[in-house]
């Protein structure tokens, strides 16, 4: 059966990238999906091969059809974003394909086109599969983005006799990361000993628990603020939320990164066997969740 582990955190910075490409090299038989589609960095660790490339079609945009246009005006004056710079010239970037051009053009000079708002990446890494995506600046619609990253993920699973995917989900709380917890089984959430981590921490819980998934917890370089630690764990016991573990502050952790590996990869170290210890356990509870559902 399928399983589906998601990684995700209330901000950036917290080490969400970091644990999730550990997960991703300790595990067996899976695709790894970057779902932060707005700023993907999981290629960097695993240095994929590209296999191919899919353009993502994002929302509609006006093109004026210029043999029928008869430089009136009236569009100019309407549009709100100031996309058209030239009676008869669009600008994409300022263009949000609202419509009302092609609404008030008294000749029909005016067409909604779909236009390419990304690109969807399909490659091969030393860790396995990976599925990840480009959103062109700008663009709108992640969260669709998001969706198709992990709709060919398990496509992927299926071509490849595969039944995990590790899904690197996008940072914060808003529709990209909804469309990246939507239909797990487990939520991994990264968090740090700050006033602003517990913040997130709780905002994402909550985003979680809406669509029914187990939230679990991580919170990375808890030594460099104890008492922050503290609040954390009393708010994970409070709320039933599973501490899986608690990462040190580690200089390691960041050479790893800079070498373009994981931190199991880069050094056989205590780091590497704590992030071990938070792997079997989140596999553990993952699998446990699976056959319930199953069941």
């Amino acid at each position: 059966m399928l399983k589906e582990l998601v990684v995700v955190s209330g901000k950036g910075g917290t080490g969400k990238t970091t644990l999730a490409s550990s997960f991703a090299y300790l595990s067996e038989n899976k695709v790894i999906a970057d779902c932060d589609v707005d700023a993907s960095d999981m290629h960097l660790i695993l240095q994929p091969e590209i296999k191919q490339v899919k353009p993502y079609t994002g929302r509609k945009k006006a093109k004026v059809i210029e043999e029928e246009c008869t430089l009136c005006g009236i569009c100019v004056d309407e549009c709100r974003f100031d996309a058209i710079t030239d009676i008869n010239q669009i600008n994409p970037i300022k263009c949000e394909g609202c419509g009302v051009c092609k609404i008030v053009c008294p000749v029909d000079a005016i067409e909604m086109v779909p236009t390419q708002a990304g690109e969807l990446y399909l490659s091969e890494s030393r860790y396995g599969p990976l599925i990840h995506a480009r959103l062109f600046p700008g663009e709108e619609n992640s969260g669709q983005l998001v969706s198709l990253v992990r709709q060919f993920a398990k496509i992927t699973c299926g071509t490849k006799n595969k039944d995990l995917v590790i899904i690197d989900g996008p940072p914060g709380t808003g529709c990209p990361v909804t469309s990246a917890i939507t239909g797990t089984n487990l939520a991994v959430v990264v968090t740090e000993p700050t006033l602003s981590g517990i913040h997130d921490l709780e905002r994402v819980v909550e985003v979680i628990r809406q669509f029914k998934i187990k939230p679990t917890v991580v919170i990375n370089k808890y030594d460099i603020n104890p008492e922050m630690t503290e609040k954390i764990e009393n708010f994970a016991r409070e709320n039933e939320i599973l501490l899986l573990g608690k990462i040190p502050f580690d200089e390691r952790a960041v050479e790893s990164v800079v070498d373009r590996k994981s931190v199991p990869e880069y050094c056989d170290c205590e780091l590497s066997e704590i992030i071990k210890e938070i792997w079997e356990k989140a596999f553990s509870l993952l699998r446990e969740v699976v056959d319930e559902s199953g069941a």
